[in-house]
């Protein structure tokens, strides 16, 4: 009797479907992704991440277009304006990594977020009263890349304070997909409502956004900072330990100089890519917010996939192949006819920039002591930094030659440069 009840159509069809229903519940909650994000301090720090950088991206998107405006659309202009918030990062991140490894990194965030609240609202008020000008855009520009300096090598590090060694690729993966779909909806957000409340408007929108940024990492229960048992040392002295330490290191050495060689011929995009839309599409601020969108995608697709995997063992090999194909993307893109032909190649290049950020980030954090990680993250915000200054020469070539053939130039410097990393550096590739 057992034997038919068990072969009922009747009664097995629902098991069948109830059994199909608990199997992708259960592969859920064993997904990485999944685990990761039970850590509730982590879960905070994601949503901090996300108003972090929401507002970046709003703000980068916001002040290229009130620089467009009020500079008679100067690519040079525009690199000036990003180098005076990033040139900060190349130099104050060595200070901030410092700090984060002598003062709980939990509120350093917070002290840095409030502070980049106050200063874009300063800033919304002078474009709202029309009393901005552009030298005032490079002193604001510097004061808010100082705070950033401060808030990233903590937020970046805290997160191995967080979750055990064996979750941090994903949850490194994981930070960094809220900061890429950030890339989605905050420039498309800005694009449009520049339209309709003006450049001050958004501006006054992303200090909101920062200050909700900080009130989220208020909630972490972290409070001690692995270098609190440290003898005390002056700051220099721990900056001069921190980059010691990692040039010492075979491994870190090759990171970092990894970490700028996308810096420097890779992101020169992001600076340039108001200037380059303008001229060579044509867009508007919505069209132009859209571009960006098409690139966070691509980044999002990108991190959620690293997020997924338990455990990848040739990610250096990985890390060299992404430099190639970013570069060679680059040159595609810049050269694009038109609109429809951009897209897939700005979708390519968000997806390699997310993966090598995700990787490069959590190999940094996974070869250095737990002591040094606050400086080892502060010496790859410098890579940041790099951004807009490599994008400097850049954008004084685009004076002359134009936008699309300067980010030809950078994407093939960018391609030639990692295949020389390539030979000069082949142990780079047995890194896992």
């Amino acid at each position: 009797m057992a034997e038919k009840v068990i072969g009922s159509p009747a009664v097995a069809t629902q098991p069948a479907g109830l059994s199909r229903t608990a199997r992708s519940l259960e592969s859920m909650r064993g997904s990485p992704i999944f685990e990761t994000l039970q850590n509730r301090d982590f879960r905070w720090i994601l949503i901090g991440s996300f108003a972090s950088f929401m507002g970046m991206n709003m703000q980068m998107i916001t002040r290229g277009w009130l620089v467009l405006r009020l500079q008679d659309d100067s690519p040079l202009a525009l690199v000036l304006v990003m180098v005076s918030f990033a040139a900060p990062m190349t130099f104050v991140s060595l200070i901030g990594g410092a700090f984060a490894d002598r003062v709980p990194k939990k509120y350093l965030i917070i002290v840095s977020q409030l502070a980049n609240a106050l200063l874009t609202l300063i800033l919304a008020m002078m474009d709202a009263s029309g009393t901005i000008w552009f030298g005032a855009l490079l002193i604001i520009g510097v004061i808010n890349g100082s705070m950033m300096a401060i808030n990233m090598p903590s937020r970046q590090a805290i997160i191995s304070e967080i979750v055990p060694d064996d979750r941090l690729m994903n949850a490194v993966a994981l930070n960094n997909s809220a900061m890429n779909l950030t890339r989605i909806l905050g420039p498309a957000l800005a694009g449009f409502m520049i339209l309709f409340v003006g450049t001050s408007g958004v501006f006054y929108l992303v200090s909101v956004v920062y200050v909700l940024s900080a009130l989220s990492v208020m909630r972490l229960k972290v409070h001690k900072s692995p270098g609190d048992a440290r003898p005390r040392k002056s700051v220099t002295a721990d900056i001069t330990e921190g980059l010691r330490y990692v040039f010492s290191d075979q491994r870190l050495r090759g990171l970092t100089i990894m970490a700028f060689l996308p810096s420097l011929f890779g992101f020169t995009l992001f600076a340039l890519m108001p200037a380059w839309a303008r001229e060579a599409l044509n867009v508007n601020a919505a069209d132009l917010g859209l571009l960006m969108t098409y690139m966070g995608i691509g980044a999002l697709v990108g991190t959620l996939g690293i997020a997924s995997m338990r455990k990848f063992n040739k990610r250096g090999m990985l890390l060299l192949f992404n430099g190639i194909f970013w570069g060679i993307a680059l040159m595609g893109l810049s050269q694009s006819p038109n609109y429809l032909v951009a897209i897939p190649f700005l979708v390519i290049i968000g997806l390699l920039s997310s993966v090598f950020m995700s990787m490069n980030m959590t190999l940094m954090q996974l070869y250095s002591a737990p002591e040094m990680r606050g400086r080892v993250m502060s010496i790859a915000m410098m890579t940041f930094g790099m951004m807009p200054i490599g994008a400097l020469p850049f954008g004084t070539l685009a004076e002359y030659i134009g936008t699309p053939n300067a980010l030809t130039l950078s994407g093939l410097t960018l391609a030639v440069l990692t295949l020389v990393f390539v030979f000069a550096y082949p142990s780079f590739k047995r890194i896992s």
